[in-house]
Order: structure tokens, then sequence, then C-alpha cells
């Protein structure tokens, strides 16, 4: 293992790189041994529509980056319309949401057993002695969640690269805390069952998709809203954070009425119901959502309700903004912006077609316009040069990482999902982390000399000044790597 004069070494250099993050000068990538311009667009090509590029990705990005790109939309898209690929030992998390809705209800019943077998008082409830089995159904559905995650993000084997980044900024969009309990064993089914399919469809599927879904139904109440205890906590995030913005232009009395609207969608976990639609829940009232009536139609009033806010220039608008926030710049640039947002009301929110504009957009290509990896895009892009995570050791490894960089997975605990933008993560004390990772890591795999061509020479010359056993963590820890 480097000591730790190496790795303040490291670290020092780390931090001189990442400094010049916007300086022309460096963007511009100019200079003897800076990247050709064709090696520049494939890493930013297969490290934004992907985590980091393979051996197989890097030669086929640098020889035509463009192409490459708007191919891996289409690929991206038939991927998810076909089934995931999961291990055995994790294929319960996608388990048809019926039996997922019983085997939870079964642990809160053996848990019950549990807390009276242990008798009154605060410890033993807590502890739940000889807790095994049934009682830990929860935790394992989302340890297997978390696990896939990280199988589906470093490995092409397992996953479309473009489809795992598509179905985490989906997910973040949408996002729904594992810490809430009710909503910890339905989360792979979420990811797997909700976001992935729809990763590249119309957004108003997605979204609809997911109002329907227990984890979204129980992580913002909806389960508990009917028509004798409204409950505005989901309606008001609906519009505030998945579709119009804060600055829409509802009303407090448009929340209040979308609320309205939405009573009755709940689960039923005593009959092992997923999603239900209770009739004698909902309020069977005249509502008005943004100046449109809504009479009593049951089901169908939150279905066209929740299609309507999709369809709206405002959410258009933030969708956009968010995807070129995530694919191209912190501060996207405004026209980029614009033309996205037609894309998306001219194809009634087709997201493969908002894609192709992106990725087809000069913005997009840009020098100047730089991303810094969060904590889960350098664990999945470090993971990727290793060939994928190679066991359980290394997914426990690799989670206690993103929890100790503060992206724990699944584990945003308010539905405004992870920020991503440089100014959150990139510290210090955050980049001593990063290369305490990468160090590890690279213990069991071999130098990733494929992916030498993608640094500068600055970064070639640091490296090749130690020893063979540290190359590997410098490149992984270099401030190269950690830019996409």
């Amino acid at each position: 293992m480097p000591t730790a004069t190496t790795l303040n070494r490291l670290l020092a250099w780390t931090l001189a790189g990442l400094a010049s993050l916007g300086s022309p000068a460096l963007l511009a990538q100019t200079g003897a041994g800076a990247p050709s311009a064709n090696t520049a667009a494939g890493w930013r090509a297969t490290s934004r529509l992907g985590y980091a590029p393979t051996p197989a990705s890097a030669q086929a990005a640098q020889a035509g980056p463009r192409a490459w790109a708007l191919q891996q939309i289409e690929a991206a898209y038939a991927a998810s319309r076909r089934a995931p690929m999961l291990p055995a030992e994790l294929a319960r998390i996608n388990a048809p949401l019926n039996d997922i809705a019983r085997d939870f209800q079964a642990e809160r019943e053996a848990r019950k057993t549990l807390r009276v077998q242990a008798g009154p008082g605060a410890a033993a409830q807590a502890a739940l002695p000889g807790a095994v089995g049934a009682e830990m159904f929860s935790r394992e559905m989302a340890q297997s969640a978390a696990a896939w995650r990280l199988l589906a993000c470093s490995d092409p084997a397992v996953e479309n690269p473009l489809l795992a980044r598509m179905t985490e900024f989906w997910f973040n969009h949408l996002n729904v805390f594992v810490g809430k309990g009710t909503v910890r064993p339905f989360v792979g089914h979420y990811v797997i069952n909700v976001i992935r399919p729809h990763a590249l469809g119309r957004f108003e599927d997605l979204l609809l998709a997911s109002a329907q879904h227990p984890a979204m139904l129980f992580y913002l109440d909806q389960a508990q809203s009917n028509s004798r205890g409204l409950n505005e906590n989901y309606a008001r995030e609906l519009m505030e954070l998945h579709t119009l913005g804060v600055n829409g232009g509802y009303t407090q009395n448009d929340v209040r009425e979308l609320a309205r609207i939405l009573t009755g969608w709940t689960v039923n976990l005593r009959d092992g119901e997923g999603f239900r639609f209770a009739e004698r829940l909902h309020d069977r009232g005249d509502k008005t959502l943004l100046g449109r009536p809504y009479v009593s139609q049951g089901m169908a009033e939150g279905e066209d309700a929740i299609r309507f806010l999709a369809r709206q220039p405002a959410t258009a608008r933030r969708i956009a903004t968010r995807l070129a926030s995530f694919f191209v710049a912190d501060q996207p640039p405004p026209a980029l912006v614009d033309r996205l947002s037609k894309t998306f009301v001219s194809t009634q929110g087709d997201i493969r077609a908002v894609m192709r504009t992106l990725v087809a957009a000069p913005e997009f290509w840009a020098a100047e316009n730089q991303l810094f990896k969060t904590p889960l895009d350098y664990a999945c892009s470090a993971l990727t040069a290793a060939g994928g995570a190679r066991d359980r050791r290394e997914i426990v490894q690799t989670l206690g990482f993103l929890a100790q960089a503060g992206q724990p997975m699944h584990g945003w605990q308010t539905p405004d999902g992870y920020k991503t933008d440089a100014a959150t993560w990139l510290a210090p004390e955050a980049l001593t982390r990063r290369a305490d990772y990468a160090m590890a890591l690279a213990q069991r795999m071999p130098e990733p000399a494929y992916l030498a061509v993608f640094l500068g020479s600055a970064t070639r010359e640091r490296i090749g000044r130690e020893v063979p056993p540290l190359r590997t963590g410098l490149l992984l820890a270099s401030p190269d790597f950690m830019r996409k």
C-alpha cells in the first residue's frame, strides 16, 4: 500500500490539477502530448454517455465520436426494452410486485412477533434479537438493489452504459429514500420496473409509472392520503420537482386540488397489492387544476392530471435544464436548453428524441463545457476501468466509499435528489477518500494502459515517475480521470 507521504503528494497533485477546472488554457487541451480532438471527444462521449471507456468502446468512440454517441442512444433504448441481466442471487428484487408486497407484510408480522417476545422497553424493541430470515427481508432487498446498481454501472456485459447512466439520472429526478422503512423492500423493483424501462421512452409514461409504484407512494405519503385525511406531500413534489418546477405557475390551491385528484392511490399490503386505487377513499367532488376542471372520474382523474402536467412547457424546460446540467455543464448554455425544450414539446416528451438533440448539439462537444464526477460517477468509472465489480467484498467496499463520500446509494433523504455540480463534490477531504479508494482498487487490477491515450502529457509524465504498483492508483486518482 502507498505510504502517507505518497498519498499526501497525490492529493496535492490532484488538487492542483482540479483547481484549473474551468481554465481556458487547460480546457482547450492544447500543447505537446495533449489528446487529439477525436481522442478528447471519445473520452467525453464514453464518460458522459456511460461512466468510462473500456478497451472496446475507447477504440470505437475515438474512430467516430459523434456517430458512436448517437448509436449509443439507440442501443440504450433497445436494451431498455429487454429484461435486465440479474444474477440469480439478486433476482428477488425483480419478483412480481404483489409478491414483494406479501413478503414485506410477512416481515412486518414477523417483526411484530419478535417485539412481543423481546418484551417491553425501547432497547428490546430496537434490538429485535433473533431477527433472521423473513425479519431481514427489507434489508436484504435494499442491499441487493444497491449491488445491482453497481454491477449495472460498471460492466457493459451486464447493462448498456448509457441505459445505466439514464437510470441514474431519472432515479435522481424521481428520488425515493431507502432509509424510509416502507420504501426499502421496493427500491430495487422501482429502479428495474419504473426507471429503467422508461428511461428513454415518453416522460409521461415514466411519471405515471412512478406515481403508481409503492416506493413513491410510501416515500411521499400518497398511500395515506384520502378523502377523510388529505396529504399534500406527493402532489406538491409532483409539481415542484417532478414536472413544472418551483416557478412553474402553480399555486398552493393547485397543490391541494391535485392532492384531491390523487386520493385513493394507495398500497394494500395486507392483501398483497403493490398498487391499488381505492374508490371509497377517493374525493368525488369537482376540482380545478391550473384552470382545468376535473369531474369525478375515479382513477382516470389522476392519470389525466399527471399526463397533463408532463406535457406543460414549464415541465419541458425543467427536464431540459436538468438533462443539460447532467450531460453538458453545471450551468448549461441557455440556447441548448431552449433547443432541448422545443424537442421535448414537439415530441410530447420523447426522451430518446431529446437525447438525440443533446448529443448532436455542438455544446455537448465544446471543450469549455466541463463536468466533474460525483462520487457515484467516480466509483462506477473506476470499477469500469477495473473490468467491473469483482465480488461481494468489492461491492461492499464501494458502497462504503459512497456512504463516506456523501452519496450513499439510494440514500438521499429529500425528494430533490443529489446535486451533481462540481461545487458540491470538489473538496480536499472528498478527494482524499477518492485517492484511498483508487489505491485500494488498484491492488487487484492490472494497469489499464488503454486509458493512457486519454491523459494529458503532464499527467502521463507524473504517473510515469512512479513505480508500477502505484501507477494504476495514480491514474484512477488523477485530475484527468475525475473529469468527464
